[in-house]
């Protein structure tokens, strides 16, 4: 993997605007380069803006669904024929799922690439102590190949001046990249699950990705961050991975082709998708069609419904006017799969708002986050999206919860996480032709996820 460039860019904690200059970086080095983005960690939205700022679908590498291997065969096989891939970071460097190793962080990541790490730092009212704290993230884990840091919400030239000064006099190994000022303009819009998701803004969104990319051209050193991801060390994909492989018959996913056709919606409700779960379908003999239910009249022909997380609770009124659209999904008698927001739209209504009603239960919004958590479960009955026995691991970030739960057959029990109801998830419906679940199903986690879709319904 040497002739890979590559660098990670990461937090010094969660909020020093890592997806504003990520995004900018990419945009900038997109003018020279063909930069192939990636997003650590289970981030549906922000792999948007990177896809939007370099023309390359983003994808995820989390060493919590996958094995050192893995998360290298996919970086291989996304980054080939690419000049340079950016890999934006997960909340701080070092944090994972436990306080005492480093899975799911950006840092064991970085590891598994032997990628060069960029350090991104908030640097309101520090000098001296960011040397410190750098010094601090260098020695934590000397695995761990930090190049270079970003300075950002400076406040002038001469706070500027006193951070070069101070980490050149105590580290003089690192490079200095740059320093954004502080600047209003530079702000995101959030939303409870993050930032606002590009389909539903994309004009906007594309001018603020333009304005990143200028502010980065103007303030970083753009030559040094490509010198540094060409410090990336040798690291083969060893002849003995499949003595490491859990399921010991594939590299990343399981293929049992079967042509079909999935109707996927992909609209500004819908639109929280690992890009990789597409490659699986298709892999699998699926051939995709993506559609609207918030825009279009109808489904397409398809054998099978795919619905992805999102916010329908923002569009319920819409999605409530599309009659035609609830009538047409109502008269499917093909397989249906619906995720987290995906759910939702499944049931009988959201907020009171009348939705599918193909799963008896109501869905409601809450103030407080309801699950966030990586997931481990285990199918307990044959659905759509595995066989019983199977283990997946996957995650869950939803405000929403179901009440008023007539159903009660669930497909899968979670081991971590919380699930629906009672650590149970995957509600199961019409003898087993729907589903829905607050698990995002990611096709390494759960390696059957897309050879069981596209499987004929006995």
């Amino acid at each position: 993997m040497k002739d890979f460039k590559r660098v990670v860019l990461a937090g010094t904690s969660s909020m020093v605007g890592k997806t504003t200059i990520s995004t900018g970086i990419m945009k900038a080095l997109s003018k020279k380069y063909n930069v192939q983005p990636y997003k650590i960690g289970p981030d549906y939205i922000d792999p948007t803006y990177h896809t939007l700022a370099t023309g390359n679908y983003s994808r995820n590498l989390d060493s919590f669904f996958m094995e050192d291997y893995q998360i290298r065969e996919l970086f291989k096989r996304n980054s080939k024929n690419k000049d340079i891939s950016i890999i934006e970071g997960v909340r701080g460097l070092y944090e994972g799922i436990s306080p005492y190793n480093d899975v799911g962080s950006t840092a064991s990541v970085s590891k598994s690439l032997n990628a060069p790490v960029i350090l991104i730092m908030d640097a309101r009212s520090l000098t001296r102590s960011a040397a410190a704290i750098i010094k601090g993230f260098k020695s934590f884990d000397e695995h761990v190949n930090i190049q270079g840091v970003i300075f950002n919400k400076i406040r002038g030239k001469n706070h500027y001046k006193k951070l070069k000064d101070a980490v050149k006099h105590y580290i003089p190994d690192i490079e200095i990249i740059g320093a954004i000022p502080r600047d209003e303009k530079l702000e995101v819009s959030q939303r409870h699950l993050g930032l606002v998701p590009t389909p539903e803004n994309r004009d906007n969104i594309n001018k603020n990705i333009d304005m990143w990319g200028h502010v980065v051209e103007e303030y970083l050193d753009l030559d040094k961050i490509v010198e540094i991801s060409e410090k990336s060390e040798n690291n083969e994909l060893g002849s003995n991975y499949y003595n490491n492989n859990h399921y010991n018959d594939f590299l990343l996913w399981n293929v049992n082709k079967n042509r079909c056709t999935i109707g996927i919606a992909y609209d500004e409700v819908f639109n929280f998708y690992y890009w990789d779960n597409f490659d699986a379908l298709e892999e699998n003999g699926a051939k995709l069609k993506f559609f609207s239910p918030l825009n279009d009249e109808s489904i397409p022909n398809c054998d099978i419904l795919y619905f992805g997380g999102g916010y329908p609770e923002i569009f319920a009124n819409e999605l409530n006017k599309n009659k035609s659209m609830i009538e047409s999904i109502r008269n499917f008698d093909g397989k249906i799969y619906g995720e987290c927001g995906g759910l939702m739209y499944l049931t009988n209504s959201i907020n009171g708002i009348e939705m599918l009603k193909m799963l008896n239960c109501d869905a409601i919004m809450t103030k407080n986050v309801q699950g966030l958590s990586y997931v481990n479960g285990t199918f307990i009955h044959d659905c759509p999206t595995g066989k019983i026995g199977g283990k997946f691991r996957a995650h869950e970030f939803h405000y929403s919860k179901l009440i008023n739960i007539k159903e009660k057959l669930f497909a899968y029990k979670i081991n971590r996480g919380k699930g629906i109801i009672n650590n149970m998830d995957g509600i199961l419906s019409n003898n087993g032709r729907i589903l829905g679940g607050y698990a995002h199903q990611h096709c390494v986690g759960n390696p059957y996820f897309a050879s069981s879709i596209v499987e004929d319904l006995k």
